[in-house]
């Protein structure tokens, strides 16, 4: 868009009126939310608290960059609910702020707003990202930085931009490995009109290049090492059916893509209505703008060949979410006149609605599951199960063995000071993973203790464990789960508590 059409920049004198401020009180809003709500953890928040015990190059099949950072702020916070929010929240505010500079290449500041902000509009990250992922976030933040990127570069060639690229490049890679799907579309979109292939071609290149490399290159090792390790999980996830994948893959990914951009079609239909449909009056940015386009077309035909080539037959929106959070952008890059249409207002105060509604939903969650009697993992007493443990003998630092990650997660959360371990029969050997974490416990001289909960436990995992083990004289807690309706059922925990031998 040309200086002389974008709509005047906030004033400097007034900071609270900059876009992005209330974006950025949103997260915080949530970080205060998440803390209130429960001391209890979701699926992928017990994962990171276990992984970062240790650092490593790679956790299964995920890169370890998330995990590096999480370390990182549990060295400040401690593992807790606290660290895990800080870290989540902070790096969605880093979305829409890389979005939004992104947006500011190409649209005055109300334009850009919209670009980073109808990112809410999509569920994968409006909602799904704040109920419980992980990885997805910080590969989406990448792609927003990796898009800036580019548009400055295309503006105005420099060497530094380049290195940031591939910075932003390779820790792409080390959030997820669908970020090489971003890398390649956006490459091939941008090398395929003149204008930034002339920049990306410029002097200093060669950059980018060589700063992916030498950042990815150590983990890249790892993964050679570790292919079948990395890449079992994924392949199982992604349902892969040659046989008859056809038209189960191409329903899934029509459902895939319509769930993610439903939400946004609609609340920007309803907000400008038939505008859309009138002659634009230009795109704000040509040469942006058909590569926005040519990278959206190319996405499409990689996923389009997953299903006809591969036989992929399962998309789910944490996947798609990367690829497709640029949308919202090409959208309002393609009709920026809309930055000044009478109903702009209309669509502005959809978004912020949408935003308070999903900040109270991240808020009653728990209750809401509780109320209707279908207990979430938020509803479990951790610190009254702390407490009970404690009151049994537990002596808050010998090892801890518990039959599923978020199990482990939480208690890993009320004794920092003890390993914690998850033997999950979907992953692993139970009857092995047990006798050689309690055989190392012993060998140590450290008691130890095993633990399931009834809500989320393998059938036969007790008898598995204790067959190989031999018997144990395993007790029972019950409590009741919080913020639940009357009636229901209490949360039921086994255990056995080892502890270590006296001296002599």
């Amino acid at each position: 868009m040309n200086s002389a059409n974008a709509l005047p920049a906030p004033s400097l004198r007034s900071p609270v009126a900059h876009p992005l401020v209330w974006l950025l009180a949103l997260c915080l809003a949530h970080v205060v939310a998440r803390v209130a709500v429960s001391p209890a953890l979701k699926w992928d928040e017990a994962e990171q608290i276990l992984w970062t015990q240790h650092l490593a190059w790679g956790y299964g099949a995920q890169p370890p960059l998330y995990t590096w950072l999480q370390w990182g702020m549990n060295q400040v916070f401690g593992p807790s609910v606290l660290s895990l929010s800080l870290l989540k929240h902070g790096l969605l505010a880093l979305t829409y702020a890389l979005m939004y500079l992104a947006g500011r290449e190409l649209l005055g500041p109300r334009g850009a707003w919209w670009a980073s902000a109808s990112m809410l509009l999509l569920p994968a990250l409006g909602w799904y990202s704040v109920r419980d992922q992980t990885h997805t976030i910080l590969v989406t933040a990448m792609t927003g930085g990796a898009w800036w990127l580019l548009f400055r570069i295309v503006r105005r060639p420099r060497p530094l931009d380049f290195a940031w690229l591939g910075l932003i490049c390779a820790c792409g890679v080390l959030a997820k490995y669908s970020f090489v799907m971003v890398i390649g579309a956006m490459l091939l979109a941008a090398l395929s009109v003149a204008e930034s292939r002339r920049a990306l071609l410029s002097r200093g290149w060669w950059l980018a290049p060589l700063v992916g490399v030498l950042v990815v290159a150590p983990h890249a090792l790892w993964l050679f090492q570790h292919l079948h390790e990395a890449t079992a999980g994924t392949l199982s996830k992604m349902q892969i059916q040659p046989e008859r994948g056809l038209v189960k893959g191409l329903i899934a990914l029509v459902d895939g893509l319509a769930g993610m951009l439903a939400l946004f079609a609609l609340v920007a239909l309803w907000a400008f209505r038939k505008a859309w449909w009138k002659k634009p009056v230009a795109p704000a940015v040509p040469w942006a703008q058909r590569v926005l386009w040519r990278y959206l077309a190319l996405t499409l035909l990689a996923l389009l060949g997953m299903v006809v080539v591969a036989g992929v037959t399962s998309f789910k929106g944490r996947w798609l979410l990367p690829l497709l959070c640029v949308v919202p952008l090409a959208a309002f890059a393609a009709r920026p006149e809309l930055q000044e249409h009478p109903r702009a207002g209309r669509y502005t105060g959809a978004i912020v609605a949408i935003a308070l509604v999903l900040l109270l939903a991240a808020g009653v969650r728990p209750w809401f599951s509780g109320a209707r009697g279908d207990t979430d993992e938020l509803n479990h007493a951790a610190r009254a199960l702390a407490g009970q443990l404690m009151a049994h003998g537990y002596d808050r630092r010998s090892p801890i063995i518990a039959a599923d990650h978020m199990l482990g997660g939480m208690l890993r959360t009320r004794f920092p000071q003890a390993e914690v371990y998850a033997c999950n029969a979907d992953e692993q050997d139970v009857a092995r993973c047990v006798a050689r974490l309690t055989a190392r416990a012993q060998a140590g001289g450290e008691g130890w203790l095993l633990i399931s909960r009834a809500d989320r436990l393998e059938p036969h995992w007790w008898s598995t464990v204790l067959a190989a083990i031999g018997p144990q004289n395993r007790q029972v807690i019950e409590l009741p789960f919080r913020m639940v309706r009357a009636g229901t059922p209490l949360a039921h925990y086994d255990y056995v508590w080892h502890p270590a031998a006296r001296q002599p």
